[in-house]
């Protein structure tokens, strides 16, 4: 028998990845529509001996084709034909959730309709009659309990024993199909017609839920209580701000920067000295050990060593959505995110932004419109990562002791600001003319599945793993190669090698900043490999003991390279010029890579280099010139 093909479609929020994760398990393949970022996701099972193909489309409320995931859908099913397409349905939203039905009903697609969450109905106070609606449909009708393994394994037994070419539409429906008919062909205006569509379509879901779903009155649910302190006034901003705090403290204190930390050791106490002694005692080349230990070891150590941050941080947030909490934050920051021409849902990405561009990027597929999409990607790079904090945390220490804390304050409000500013630019000049809507649905809070939290973390963290790191594997050996070799060939000199000329030259721009030495110019060439980079490249090239420098440990660093020629290279008016330089320029090269991967063109990843390099020059070079006229040089 040839395989069957299942197509699961229905509203977000209605548990249909739960369902799709509950059938396929581990069995399932994530990739990318053709020319979009959503997500595409297919799983395949063998169930009565035969092969099941599932593909899970995007959610969506419609098939207007207005936003990425509607366009998805509507072009699958206009270029293929699955054997079985289920529409799942939130029982409890039962009413919403039939829009969609009868849009693809009136395309001619027949549907299994799946009522998913029929424990959450019933607990609101609402019956469905299954028979009167598959009688309203003329369509088979099943129910699961999308977090019950057991229920949703009977979904296989309706694939495998349904025969779609058994059923038709309802007189109802092929009532209403002709009424369609009429007003498109009625001759009236656009907006006319579709107003007159969507009057049909809801008169339609009116005349089901008489017919076949009673509703009786219920008490305050838990949600609406909830709401009242999470999604309403001044309360529910000081608890997103605490909910985020424990977020990042749990992702970069408590438990993800203590893997990485072991990791780290992994690598810096076993890995590189056993590969070292064995390379040594195999009498390898020099230079071939050290390509293998500070080109490919400390290139794939810098990668491993985020993946227990990026994993934790997207296990939370992955389990905040789950909750329904997320679609609250969107709710809560839409005024404030619309002002700067985006929508509340902006808010998610840029927040994780304080943790680290990559995952801040990749979430930014989450956002409704192409525009806030690509807005939120251009901006995202301008907010202070954990990479940044090592440098400003350095310059602070060394430049100003006794304002340490004011300043780093100062620069990760400057980034909060400046992302702000260019979204507002952006959407005014390059997106002016791509209205953003912004249609949130709040979902009941529920527990999330445990699976399907755990399966979107790594959904999420494997690709930031293979794809992110096969990037700055490969910058590892060229900055190691740059800095070892120079044209007579290998060099322990590092002011002779290709590094330092590329330094100089680069350093030629940074003059009217201040900070026009070469070992400046070649710590921002390396800092564009990864961020950390800048305070190692610092404290080698102004000949501190390498040992000695800590990018963990801003004061004690600062104590050995004041002791050195750094302290007279910078003036406190130029440390803060190369700080502010620093944390607006171009993102390291995973999070450049990254932008290629979800703008899915090379033109938008050049665009993010060159226009946020030119944004900090114009800034660092205010703060400098700036200064200089109140007088502080």
């Amino acid at each position: 028998m040839s395989a069957l093909s299942v197509a699961l479609t229905g509203n977000p929020n209605t548990g249909k990845s739960t369902i799709f994760n509950e059938l396929t398990g581990a069995r399932q393949k994530i990739g990318n529509w053709p020319g979009v970022t959503v997500d595409k996701k297919v799983g395949t099972i063998e169930h009565n001996g035969r092969k099941i193909s599932v593909i899970d489309l995007p959610g969506t409320y419609s098939i207007n084709a207005r936003s990425q995931e509607e366009q998805v859908v509507s072009d699958y099913f206009k270029e293929n034909k699955p054997d079985i397409v289920v529409n799942i349905i939130d029982a409890a939203n039962i009413s919403r959730n039939l829009f969609l039905t009868v849009q693809l009903m009136e395309n001619g697609i027949p549907l299994i309709l799946n009522l998913n969450m029929m424990d959450e109905a019933e607990r609101h106070g609402i019956k469905i009659d299954m028979k009167k609606l598959e009688e309203a449909f003329g369509m088979p009708v099943t129910n699961t309990v999308g977090r019950s393994n057991k229920s949703v394994r009977k979904l296989l037994d309706v694939f495998t024993n349904a025969v779609m070419s058994n059923y038709e539409p309802s007189k109802m429906i092929r009532d209403h199909i002709d009424r369609i008919h009429k007003i498109e062909s009625s001759g009236l205006g656009a907006e006319k017609i579709e107003e007159e569509i969507i009057s049909a379509r809801y008169d339609l879901i009116d005349k089901i839920m008489k017919s076949a779903v009673t509703v009786s009155a219920a008490g305050k649910t838990l949600t609406e209580k909830l709401d009242s302190y999470l999604a309403n006034g001044v309360t529910s901003i000081i608890l997103m701000i605490a909910i985020f705090y424990l977020m990042f403290q749990i992702s970069f204190n408590w438990i993800g920067q203590p893997l990485a930390d072991l990791v780290g050791e992994f690598f810096d106490e076993t890995l590189v000295p056993w590969a070292a002694e064995t390379m040594e005692a195999a009498g390898v080349a020099d230079w071939m050990q050290s390509l293998v230990s500070d080109g490919i070891i400390a290139g794939v150590g810098a990668v491993i060593n985020f993946v227990p941050l990026i994993f934790t941080l997207f296990i939370i947030l992955s389990f905040l959505d789950g909750t329904g909490y997320m679609a609250r934050v969107a709710f809560i920051m839409d005024p404030i995110m619309r002002r700067a021409g985006l929508s509340g849902k902006s808010i998610m990405p840029l927040m994780m932004g304080f943790g680290c561009a990559v995952p801040a990027i990749m979430a930014n597929r989450a956002l409704d419109t192409h525009k806030d999409r690509m807005i939120s990607i251009f901006v995202t790079p301008f907010i202070t990562c954990n990479a940044k904090v090592p440098i400003i945390a350095l310059f602070a220490a060394m430049f100003f002791p006794d304002n340490v804390a004011n300043v780093v304050f100062a620069m990760y409000f400057l980034g909060i600001i400046t992302a702000i500013v260019m979204a507002k630019v952006l959407s005014s000049t390059m997106f002016k003319d791509k209205q953003s809507t912004f249609l949130l649905e709040l979902p009941p809070y529920r527990l999330p599945d445990p699976k399907t939290v755990l399966l979107e973390a790594w959904d999420k963290g494997k690709g930031y793993l293979i794809k992110a790191g096969t990037i700055i594997f490969a910058m590892s050996v060229v900055i190691w190669f740059l800095s070892s070799f120079n044209s007579d060939g290998m060099t322990e000199d590092m002011d002779q090698s290709y590094l330092a000329g590329i330094g100089s030259t680069t350093s030629v721009i940074f003059a009217p900043q201040g900070f026009d030495t070469w070992e400046a110019g070649a710590a921002v060439v390396t800092g564009i490999l990864a961020k950390e980079a800048v305070v190692s490249t610092m404290g080698i090239l102004y000949g501190a003991d390498e040992d000695s420098v800590d990018t963990d440990d801003a004061e004690g660093t600062a104590e050995v390279l004041n002791a050195t020629s750094m302290g007279g290279a910078f003036t406190p008016l130029s440390a803060l010029a190369f700080m502010v330089f620093s944390l607006l320029y171009s993102p390291c090269m995973t999070a450049l890579g990254t932008v290629k991967k979800e703008a899915q063109s090379f033109k938008w990843m050049a665009f993010v280099f060159f226009y946020t390099t030119a944004v900090a020059w114009v800034v660092s070079l205010v703060v400098y010139q700036g200064g200089k006229l109140l007088g502080f040089e």
